[in-house]
């Protein structure tokens, strides 16, 4: 295909370039992808100042993005068949880029697939030397490898709440599939940011029958969201007494599943473990730095039969669940988007999501190669879906 996209090019920490670059020829095996929308998270602030250098981050000018929403643009015919996917369909692409031999991708877990030569291969993370360079969602146009994993999305969805489409699969496999959530189960989630929330999202709609979030003071903007969302309750992180406060709103039972997403911060293991009852579940999401956990003593995971569960990136079956979430009537994913930059404004929105910027407050930011369209009047709900409006108009 003739001509080039447009595409943000990070050349280094905190330098990110808006360049021109040529896309490349559609094979029978491979497709381009027209992207509408790229969600970034936490991971993109890391990648923009440098702090996943030394671990997962190329060391070469690379295109970031890896939550990407597109049309397929142009598609060659083995992928079309193999996809089921044909040219103008929305779809959202997985970040791994399974190699599909290895003993990890041959077992089905190709998240931890470290069969590359450039290893990894994730969308947003492959160095722009490797051609044809547009491995990231942050352009017009994205390159989508015969390997690539990717999922059809409702033309009625709205391409900024599809961005949504990886937190909300994190939130799935985290705090429903990993744990086997039941309906009536009680779920705490430690960390009210966009996975945190997007748990709570998840556990309600698997039936949980209570839903506990905790954030820090800062985040009560979060908080607030996560009760509108169908949390039962929301705790302020503070004075280290979160596991007696949230222990009284159990009845002193304590929590069938805990999901720990708190970033950087260690004391929220022990904390996870405190609340979880006897026999229940504990998943550590949230990565502490490299920082040990004070005080955890294995005994507790021992005397109370504790099943502990680490959890790297999201898996198909919870992408594809995520993506029933965002086709589901009335679903509520367009509420975590509060920002939306162009292209050109990538540095500023990521630097928005890290807190950088005065304003209203992040909670997911999402980046599009359109211009920027005022965002839309959303009809006011209650946390368990009720529409006013619609509501309004049965009446």
């Amino acid at each position: 295909m003739a001509g080039t996209a447009s595409a943000v090019l990070q050349r280094s920490p905190g330098c990110l370039d808006l360049v021109e670059l040529p896309l490349p020829p559609v094979g029978p095996d491979d497709a381009l992808l027209r992207v509408e929308a790229c969600g970034i998270c936490g991971t993109d602030v890391e990648q923009y100042t440098g702090a996943l250098r030394d671990s997962i981050g190329p060391a070469s000018p690379f295109v970031p993005g890896h939550e990407p929403v597109g049309r397929i643009a142009a598609i060659g015919a083995q992928a079309a068949r193999r996809w089921g996917l044909a040219e103008g369909d929305r779809v959202v692409v997985e970040p791994a880029l399974p190699c599909g031999a290895c003993r990890e991708c041959r077992m089905g877990r190709y998240v931890l697939c470290a069969g590359w030569d450039h290893y990894p291969m994730s969308y947003g993370f492959v160095p722009a030397k490797i051609p044809p360079a547009l491995w990231g969602g942050f352009a017009d146009h994205m390159y989508l490898h015969r390997n690539s994993v990717v999922h059809r999305v409702s033309d009625a969805v709205d391409p900024m709440a599809a961005a949504t489409f990886n937190a909300l699969a994190a939130g799935v496999e985290w705090a429903v599939e990993v744990p086997g959530t039941c309906a009536g189960d009680c779920v705490v989630v430690l960390g009210a940011g966009q996975r945190g929330l997007a748990c709570v999202l998840a556990a309600r709609a698997a039936g949980a029958g209570t839903v506990i979030v905790t954030g820090l003071p800062s985040d009560r903007h979060k908080l607030d969201l996560a009760l509108e969302l169908g949390a039962t309750a929301a705790v302020e992180a503070g004075g280290g007494d979160v596991p007696e406060r949230v222990l009284a709103l159990t009845g002193g039972s304590g929590a069938d599943v805990v999901v720990d997403v708190a970033a950087h911060d260690p004391t929220t293991v022990t904390d996870a473990m405190a609340i979880a009852r006897r026999g229940g579940t504990v998943v550590l999401a949230g990565l502490k730095g490299g920082r040990p956990v004070p005080g955890w003593i294995s005994d507790q995971v021992v005397l109370k039969g504790l099943r502990v569960q680490g959890v790297r990136a999201v898996g198909h079956t919870s992408f594809r669940r995520a993506v029933a979430l965002l086709e589901a009537d009335d679903g509520p994913a367009h509420r975590l988007v509060t920002h939306t930059f162009s292209l050109p404004d990538a540095a500023r929105a990521i630097e928005t999501l890290a807190g950088e910027h005065p304003g209203t407050p992040p909670v997911s930011v999402v980046i599009t190669p359109d211009p920027v369209p005022p965002p839309p009047p959303h009809p006011k709900e209650t946390p368990h879906g009720f529409n006013e409006a619609k509501a309004r108009r049965r009446a």
